[in-house]
């Protein structure tokens, strides 16, 4: 089995062309993808998956655009095996999921929620796997499977508590900094995020039929 394995500045922004070509490639080859929703190597820059409020370098006053839904893009081509995981929240959806891309005859991308120092956990990076669950609880990281050779869809978290969403975001130093480097426009940012979630929630649902 060959592995290729990036972060979320190389797979959504500096080598997302790279990424579009193996996946529109039919080769069988597969690509992790640890998301941290911000450049993490190189002292935490906003990235094209850093979501609206997030506080990072290049976006001091909050991210004001949504992050970009890179599984649904790749799920266009008609033979890739598409993920999203989060060990924290569901440790034998993810084995699984990298079982059904390595069985998986063509190229296949998993997306793996991944806390950072960054982020500003409360507590440290020892709650990162609560983080982590709480992420897929309250919507704010959907758990799916999908494989466009057979078009079979699993959404394998079918009910967030939305109402868990605040919790999650003061959870972090990138979302609690917003009210203080840019208080005006704070609160429509965080709703923002929020909303963003839920409709990219519901997009997937409609696909678990």
């Amino acid at each position: 089995d060959v592995w290729i394995i990036g972060g979320d500045g190389w797979s959504y922004d500096i080598g997302f062309g790279g990424l579009d070509h193996i996946m529109s490639s039919n080769e069988n080859v597969n690509v992790l993808i640890l998301d941290t929703e911000v450049y993490s190597n190189t002292g935490g820059q906003s990235s094209k998956s850093t979501r609206e409020g997030a506080v990072a370098k290049f976006n001091s006053i909050g991210k004001n655009t949504t992050k970009k839904d890179l599984a649904r893009m790749m799920m266009t081509y008609p033979n890739v095996y598409i993920a999203e995981i989060s060990m924290g929240a569901n440790m034998n959806q993810a084995i699984k999921a990298i079982n059904e891309a390595m069985n998986h005859d063509g190229p296949s991308m998993i997306i793996a929620y991944a806390p950072c120092i960054s982020h500003g956990i409360k507590g440290g990076m020892g709650n990162s796997m609560k983080e982590e669950e709480l992420a897929v609880k309250c919507g704010y990281f959907p758990l799916f499977r999908y494989n466009s050779k057979t078009k079979e869809f699993n959404l394998d978290f079918k009910e967030p508590d939305f109402t868990l969403y605040g919790e999650f975001l003061g959870n972090e130093t990138r979302y609690k900094m917003i009210s203080a480097v840019n208080l005006e426009h704070a609160k429509e940012l965080l709703e923002n995020n929020l909303e963003a979630s839920k409709e990219r929630f519901e997009y997937y649902k409609s696909l678990d039929k």
